[in-house]
């Protein structure tokens, strides 16, 4: 797929010589049964370890040799695969928590172990090329991924890694020019998506920190927005298109959406058995699986009509608050920009529709009854009922009135607030990992930075000291940062969804590293790994 599929034409000009090329088909669609029978039978417990994996020759010749020999007596799918891929692998970099290391210093120390060359992609691969340097979450995530990256930027700001965040610029331009939106990740299987669109926040971060001027990323946010609002404009009242949904008074709001609905590809096996724990077709249980991964938070009971089954989730049939703020925000950027560069008609039009959009969010999305945001079910016609982080998001992009602040920061305080910081969700041991009790770092950084815009100091500062504690408690117990926490402190490891936790970890060492400058006489400064 490329820039001229979505109707953009000249991309981001890049150098990407020296850049091994990506298959031009997704593990799916380039191995088929193969591809299936590997998935199906498990010969990896982990679904997203075929994926990444490389072709140790031409995937066409590949495939004919398993057509060729699948049926003969005695043949072993698990030495077939051993023989014709290999794992990706990055060279391995010594890494040892020092115990004499400060948490910052810790962290400054991680970025070049998760930072990746794209000179040493494999051939072939699942891996979409990208022109400069980029940091990766850890663990089993070893590509870029959208939302995760401007969290991380957060810390790598803090930890003077300027050409790092050229770099991660530059990236992100390249693939708004060349696939029209940034996919969930650099792979070929994240290319019918994308994730939470951050890049405006990461323009006003490239700004504040003189890396780039944001109105050089202009014409990038105007094709990003395009993508999202897709369709929009030959909607009739009712009708939904895409990521686009019309409401019956006229109003257009947005949603999460996948362009397939098949089984993810990096999560093959378990997409298959919760389709069928579900009485609805197939598909559309894929695709709101595809969406909700599209989300973010991917899993969680904020997607699903019964908390305890995944099974339920209905993910395109909810408008969100978070995405429909970051729209809000993109939208206003896009007239800030238009505006510095004299395109007062563009300028107009986008104020227009941030104003819009806000007046949608206000009527579809805030309780005055409650005082905070609900996502809102446009096929059901009403708000959902269940409290989530997200209602901090309008906050957090400088959407809602000082009056709506005050109640939502209540409202936090009373129903979400936990001992290690901020609750993703009211819902206890559902098994998704976006529910109690974990908490996650992107979250946290939303909601602190969001008070603290509308002057809700108190509750601001008593997130980040409860999350810095967390942090830092493991720290000093296990020499690690990781994906997620329990909101409890010298609690276990977090759990829930499809893998195990992930150490590493890119957005949790972003916000911690900004964190830890903004609240410089927090003990977490003090703290030093395996020092219980």
């Amino acid at each position: 797929m490329s820039a001229l599929d979505y109707g953009f034409a000249d991309p981001f000009e890049a150098d990407l010589a020296g850049v091994s090329s990506a298959d031009t088909l997704s593990p799916a669609d380039r191995y088929q049964e193969l591809f299936v029978d590997v998935q199906t039978s498990r010969i990896f417990p982990d679904s997203k370890t075929f994926v990444d994996c490389a072709p140790c020759n031409h995937p066409e010749q590949i495939l004919e040799a398993y057509r060729a020999q699948r049926e003969q007596s005695g043949f072993d799918l698990r030495a077939f695969v051993l023989e014709h891929f290999s794992f990706y692998e990055i060279p391995a970099k010594e890494f040892v928590a020092n115990p004499d290391d400060t948490l910052a210093r810790h962290i400054d120390r991680l970025w070049p172990i998760l930072t990746r060359h794209p000179g040493q992609h494999p051939m072939r691969s699942s891996l979409l090329p990208l022109p400069h340097d980029y940091v990766v979450p850890g663990g089993r995530f070893t590509e870029l991924y959208y939302w995760d990256s401007y969290f991380t930027m957060l810390g790598l700001e803090e930890s003077n890694e300027r050409q790092l965040l050229r770099d991660m610029a530059d990236n992100f331009a390249y693939l708004i020019d060349t696939y029209g939106h940034v996919p969930n990740g650099n792979r070929s299987y994240y290319l019918s998506r994308s994730q939470p669109p951050v890049f405006a926040l990461m323009t006003e971060l490239f700004e504040e920190t003189g890396v780039h001027r944001a109105s050089d990323y202009l014409s990038q946010l105007r094709k990003e927005y395009a993508f999202w609002m897709d369709g929009a404009d030959f909607l009739r009242p009712g009708d939904a298109h895409r990521r686009c949904v019309r409401l019956p008074c006229g109003a257009l709001l947005n949603r999460y959406w996948d362009d397939r609905d098949t089984p993810r590809e990096e999560s093959y096996t378990e997409d298959v058995h919760t389709a069928q724990a579900s009485d609805r077709p197939a598909h559309e249980v894929y695709r709101d699986l595809r969406a909700g991964a599209e989300s973010g938070w991917d899993f969680s009971s904020r997607w699903q009509a019964d908390p305890t089954r995944l099974s339920s989730i209905r993910t395109t049939c909810i408008l969100p608050i978070d995405l429909n703020s970051l729209l809000y925000r993109l939208e206003l950027q896009i007239a800030r920009l238009s505006k510095a560069k004299g395109l007062d008609a563009c300028a107009s039009e986008f104020q227009e529709r941030a104003a819009t959009r806000r007046t949608a969010i206000d009527r579809y999305l805030w309780s005055s009854e409650i005082g905070a945001y609900f996502d809102y079910d446009w096929q059901l016609g009403q708000q959902r009922e269940n409290l989530t982080a997200a209602t901090l998001t309008p906050l957090f992009v400088k959407l809602t009135s000082t009056e709506q602040a005050q109640q939502i920061a209540i409202v936090v305080r009373e129903r979400l607030l936990a001992p290690g910081g901020l609750s993703t969700t009211e819902v206890e041991d559902s098994g998704q990992q976006w529910d109690r009790p974990n908490g996650w770092a992107p979250l946290q950084w939303i909601a602190i930075r969001g008070l603290q815009h509308y002057g809700q100091y108190e509750l601001a500062m008593d997130i980040e000291q409860r999350w810095l504690g967390v942090v830092s408690d493991l720290f000093e117990r296990e020499c690690k940062l990781v994906e997620k926490y329990v909101l409890r402190p010298h609690a276990g490891h977090a759990k829930g969804g499809e893998y195990p936790l992930q150490d590493g970890f890119g957005w949790t060492n972003g916000v911690t590293r900004k964190l830890l400058q903004e609240d410089p006489r927090h003990q977490a400064n003090r703290c030093r790994a395996g020092h219980c």
